[in-house]
Order: structure tokens, then sequence, then C-alpha cells
């Protein structure tokens, strides 16, 4: 299991993009990049994902993966399944896990995660990103919510990135086994609401439909059925859960 390098910054761009320039300048496995503040934290799909000063954990790590890169999708499960363990162990809040990489509390996004993959002169690599909410904000988005909102207090950002560092470190390990990508799908599945069943709208930009999730594939794409029976098989998008109505 390797053993993460932590590298603090007051202030950056994005620690994903510091990680990144990190990688390709041929840094080792296991450094993290961890900031206070981020002038141009990036989400999913080029988004950008606000990063106030000391309002959040913000922390990307450098990972070179030995394992097929088809099973590389998984390490953002593998991810989402290490912050949701951190969060129940180190302060016992149990958040969802929403396809593909963000976690909830009452359906409100508490933590989104953001891997990229990137070519070095040690070979290939990935990047993971992470950021959770710890404090409440102003002009916090009504779809969002924090540590502090959720149980009253905001916690010891330390002792936060340690387990989860921790648990990341396990989950990865875990991955590279030889029944690792079957036991990360299984398990992300007992842990999240969206894994099936679960009436959904995917937006794919050009198109929307809705369904009902019906598990992953072995890559960690997320099967939904629409209308007549037919699986469509979702790799990228937005996924949003439908609220059932009562009669």
């Amino acid at each position: 299991m390797f053993k993460p390098t932590i590298l603090h910054f007051d202030s950056i761009d994005s620690t994903n993009l510091e990680a990144m320039r990190r990688a390709k300048a041929g840094a080792p496995e296991g450094l993290c990049i961890v900031a206070r503040e981020q002038t141009r934290g990036r989400g999913r799909l080029d988004r950008s994902w606000e990063s106030p000063r000391d309002a959040g954990l913000y922390a990307s790590l450098i990972l070179r993966p030995k394992f097929a890169m088809n099973a590389w999708p998984l390490i953002t499960l593998a991810a989402a399944l290490a912050v949701q363990d951190a969060l129940m162990k180190t302060i016992a809040l149990r958040a969802n896990i929403k396809w593909p990489n963000d976690l909830c509390v009452n359906d409100r996004k508490l933590c989104g995660i953001l891997a990229e993959t990137l070519e070095t002169s040690l070979g290939p690599a990935a990047v993971l990103g992470i950021g959770i909410n710890l404090r409440n904000t102003p002009n916090v988005p009504a779809e969002a919510t924090s540590v502090e909102s959720e149980t009253g207090r905001a916690p010891e950002v330390g002792s936060l990135l340690a387990a989860l560092l921790k648990s990341v470190a396990e989950k990865y390990e875990f991955l590279d086994s030889a029944k690792g990508c079957e036991q990360v799908i299984r398990e992300w599945c007992a842990h999240s609401s969206y894994s099936a069943g679960r009436r959904v709208r995917v937006s794919l930009g050009d198109e929307n439909f809705e369904g009902t999730t019906r598990g992953l594939e072995n890559d960690g794409a997320l099967r939904v059925e629409t209308t007549g029976g037919r699986i469509r098989v979702v790799r990228a998008g937005d996924v949003t859960a439908l609220r059932s109505m009562k009669g």
C-alpha cells in the first residue's frame, strides 16, 4: 500500500491541475496536493467547483495504476466508497453515493470526485480529485450541503484527510487484486441507493430520458431500464433522481 506524501498550499488554481503538472514532471504515486482555497476549482464536465478558503477539503492524489486500463473507471467508484467510509469513521455522517461520483445527504451534494488520466514520462497516470464541503458559506446552491449543515459542527480537517487517504489507499490496493473489480462494484451497489430500482432522469447533453436503474456494468457504467424494458448503458452524463409520485 502506498503512503501518501502531502503538499499543502494556502491558495492554488486547482489541486487537480497542480497534481497533473507534478505527475508530468515525474512525481511518484501517492503525492497528494491539498489546498485551503482553489481559485479555479473544477468538477465533472469542466464545471467550476466553488472552493472558498477553509470551507472545504480540497485534495488531489497522483495514482499510477498497474492494473488494466479498462478498470481505471472504477477508481472513481472506489474513491466514493472511501469518502463514504471516512465520513462515517470520523464524524458519523452517513452519505449516499450518487452515480457516478457525488456523495449526497438527503439528495443534496456534499462531495464531488473528479478522476482524470494523462500521459507522463513514467507512463499513464491518473489524478484523483476530491472536494468535500465542510463549512457553511454564503451563496451555497440549494442543491448543495456541508458537513456543518448536516452535523451542526465543522470537522477537524487533518483527521478527516488522514482517514480519507487511508481509506483511498485500502480501496485502491484492493482494486488491484484478483477479484477487486467485481468486489468494488458489489460494494458500490450495496452502499448506493442509485444502484438499482431508482427512478432517474438521464441528461446526455443533446438527449434526455427517464428510466429505472438496474445495476452497473463491469466498467462501472450505469444500467438504466427505459419504457418497454430496454436497457441503456450510461457512461457519461448527468443522472438525477426522480421523486416518486404518491397517489
